[in-house]
């Protein structure tokens, strides 16, 4: 069950704890008067699918680069590898 923050001209801001189907506040429930529901920082919010991480923009050079590193992880010359 969510919890909103309506804002209401005559008693300040609250918190109000929305049951399932409930719609949102028109009046303040001490009071009456209108209220405003305000977008607070308890909203939750979560990105899914590319494009959100510095990860997923990267160069084609940056991509090549690596691509071609983790080839040449398995494989190991002579000359290249310590042994």
């Amino acid at each position: 069950m969510p919890i909103y923050e309506y804002n209401c001209n005559n008693c300040g801001k609250f918190e109000f704890l929305h049951g399932p189907g409930e719609g949102a506040l028109t009046r303040c429930p001490k009071c009456g008067s209108p209220v405003r529901r305000l977008f607070g920082s308890r909203m939750g919010v979560i990105f899914h699918g590319s494009g959100y991480y510095v990860t997923d923009h990267r160069s084609e050079e940056y991509r090549k680069e690596a691509r071609a590193e983790s080839a040449g992880e398995g494989s190991c010359s002579s000359d290249s590898c310590a042994k």
